[in-house]
């Protein structure tokens, strides 16, 4: 950076920690990657104000309801801090939003991010923009822009956190949820890949605090280093839900976040009815084992934390099970019937799990 003139004389933004010149070298670096995640709506380049999205494209829905979310990717954030690893973290983000959007059948359209960050490294902001740009083309939506704030004194020079905001369009008479849900619909799960972007406070606090594990300490039962396993990227969902959507009949998706899957599944289930999850039906990674049996933690605290291997759930009438799981296994999703919705059982409503897991 160019030596400032008002050093001399007084206070100055770089003398306050702020550096704009690494601020656009970070921007010059970040734009290869948001070219390769557009779509052709998307209007003009990087730099922008603001992004813009040609909406003539909605003409050709009857009734077009857009679907917004937005979130973060929490305290798994520092696992990739530790590492010096940052691009898998944006995968992390596109998968929160964009999963969240596609539940009511909305297909993903644009999505900005907001990066803080302690001191810019452009190469480590490049980097994580990078993995968003990725994550965006996962899921089938555009990058249309962003913000890097640097905030000395507020974060340390390392550390930054990553938020993101996106949009979907669904058309109205498509829209899925609880409405659609019928007695004898079967409860489709689909594999996560690991932790996906919550608990992080629970793994960290009992793996790393308490056990006091190194992240780069090879652990036998999960074939690859702690950090590995901890940074694996969220699953993202979105194409795969919408394939499901065009293949056959879905009544309601549920996206198993923070929570746990018996609370994320009773979003979607109506009154009067509630799902009935075998978890004999598959058997949770080594990582869940690692947390619970590590931590001493309760399986009801591990139930309504983590998501316990399944990442996303699909609720089709009986009729479109074949299908469905054809569907997902030709798209490389590892997917199975873990139960169906009921009038019967000790709730009214809800999700209820049932059994233990296999073996």
């Amino acid at each position: 950076m160019s030596e400032n003139p008002s050093a001399e004389g007084g206070a100055s933004y770089a003398a306050a920690g702020v550096d704009i010149e690494a601020g656009d070298r970070a921007v010059e670096l970040m734009k290869e990657w948001v070219k390769k995640a557009q779509r052709p709506e998307v209007l003009g380049g990087l730099g922008g104000f603001a992004g813009l999205f040609d909406a003539s494209a909605l003409k050709n829905y009857e009734r077009p309801l857009l679907a917004s979310a937005t979130d973060g990717v929490g305290t798994k954030v520092d696992i990739a801090r530790q590492m010096g690893i940052y691009d898998s973290i944006g995968h992390d983000l596109v998968a929160m939003v964009m999963d969240d959007i596609v539940v009511c059948g909305a297909e993903p359209l644009f999505m900005t991010d907001y990066i803080c960050v302690g001191k810019v490294h452009p190469e480590r902001v490049a980097a994580i923009v990078k993995g968003i740009a990725e994550g965006c083309v996962l899921a089938g939506c555009a990058l249309v822009g962003g913000e890097t704030a640097e905030h000395p004194g507020l974060l340390g020079e390392d550390d930054f956190d990553v938020a993101g905001a996106g949009t979907g369009v669904v058309e109205a008479d498509r829209l899925l949820g609880a409405d659609r849900i019928r007695t004898g619909d079967a409860v489709i799960a689909m594999a996560s890949s690991g932790l996906h972007s919550n608990g992080y406070s629970l793994v960290r606090h009992v793996l790393l605090n308490q056990a006091g594990l190194a992240l780069d300490a090879h652990i036998d039962e999960l074939g690859r280093t702690l950090g590995e396993e901890l940074l694996e990227p969220t699953k993202i969902y979105s194409l795969d839900c919408l394939a499901l959507m065009r293949t056959t009949e879905v009544h309601a998706f549920s996206h198993v976040t923070g929570g746990g899957l018996a609370a994320n599944l009773a979003r979607v289930i109506p009154d009067g009815l509630h799902a009935i999850v075998d978890r004999s039906t598959w058997t949770p990674a080594p990582i869940f084992d690692l947390v619970g049996r590590t931590g001493q933690v309760e399986r009801l605290e591990l139930e309504k934390t983590l998501n316990m291997g399944v990442g996303m759930i699909a609720i089709v009438p009986q009729e479109s099970v074949d299908v469905a799981l054809a569907t997902l296994g030709d798209r490389g999703v590892d997917a199975w019937v873990a139960g169906e919705i009921t009038d019967r059982g000790e709730h009214p409503t809800g999700a209820a799990l049932i059994g233990d897991y296999a073996s």
